[in-house]
């Protein structure tokens, strides 16, 4: 059975913080903030909006673009590091907001790469003949881990929510291949530190512009094509740079490659479903497009996903 993606939605916070704005509070620049990253602008939630008030609106649009009711979700995956408790889990949090009552849930946390776990994960129980209509959300509510006096790291995070609804589609359409993976020994490099996330910028970025470029021609390689055949590629969005590399290994034009990450930051496990919802929408996907998703995160974690877009 093929399996993949009949519907997306995303949601970000109304509240805009500029590069300009985070001059006031720590010592940095606009100018310092973009060429290093890419970044001009992120979301950022109110303390009155948590993890599960996006995810639920995120996930609204997507079944509505779905054209499904949440009575036909058969599970839900968030993937989140930034939930609004330990437990209940953001996840049934949401389907009970949403009236999924037959839907089983859960959360998997896999930091920036847990949108690919979700995928990935959804994919095996569809395939299975198990379930039909799997709900993966990825979200985060990371200004609420950030140390806003750290310039190192508080200029790069946002907060919003990404959601896809996977089901069966056409054979040669959806997911074609995937490659997941994790390296342990790296995750002193990136880790919640008591309340704050802390981060070894110079590692981080060492490994992710090595395994972002090599786990997306791996998984071309795997689907049966070749570089030229891919279409567009959307990166976690996590700094211009490490999503150059892996443009330019793909051998792609700049046009064809989703670049969200001025507008929103780094939005962890949210930024690939984000990028991908509002890239469908605006028209930049299209019918038979050969997609490349790829993202790393802490763990460290790295996932990739050849998919060929349609029903």
């Amino acid at each position: 059975m093929s399996v993949g993606i009949i519907g997306t939605g995303h949601y970000v916070p109304e509240k805009v913080v500029t590069n300009f704005d985070l001059e006031k509070i720590v010592d940095t620049n606009d100018e310092w903030i973009r060429t290093r990253t890419g970044i001009e602008e992120r979301r950022i939630a109110e303390d009155t909006m948590d993890t599960s008030d996006m995810a639920y609106l995120a996930s609204v649009n997507a079944l509505e673009d779905a054209g499904i009711k949440a009575e036909d979700l058969d599970l839900i995956l968030v993937a989140t590091v930034t939930p609004d408790t330990p437990f209940p889990s953001v996840s049934c949090m949401i389907q009970d907001r949403l009236g999924a009552k037959k839907a089983a849930a859960m959360d998997l946390s896999a930091a920036c790469s847990g949108y690919m776990y979700g995928m990935v994960t959804a994919k095996q129980f569809i395939e299975t003949g198990v379930y039909k209509n799997v709900l993966v959300v990825g979200v985060e509510k990371l200004s609420k881990i950030t140390d806003w006096s750290d310039r190192n790291t508080c200029v790069l995070f946002g907060d919003g929510a990404g959601a896809s609804i996977l089901g069966p589609v056409s054979e040669g359409k959806g997911i074609l291949s995937f490659e997941l993976g994790a390296d342990g020994s790296g995750g002193k490099h990136l880790f919640q530190d008591m309340d704050y996330l802390s981060m070894n910028g110079r590692e981080v970025f060492k490994f992710a512009v090595r395994q972002m470029p090599e786990s997306s021609v791996n998984v071309v390689e795997k689907a049966g094509y070749k570089k030229e055949d891919v279409d567009y590629l959307i990166p976690h969005q996590a700094n211009i740079r490490i999503m150059e590399a892996a443009r330019e290994r793909l051998g792609i034009s700049e046009d064809k490659m989703a670049t969200s990450v001025k507008k929103y930051g780094n939005t962890s496990a949210a930024s690939i479903a984000i990028a991908l919802s509002e890239d469908v929408k605006n028209g930049k996907i299209k019918e038979n497009d050969l997609l490349v998703l790829v993202g790393f995160g802490g763990g460290l974690t790295w996932g990739a996903i050849a998919l060929r877009w349609g029903k």
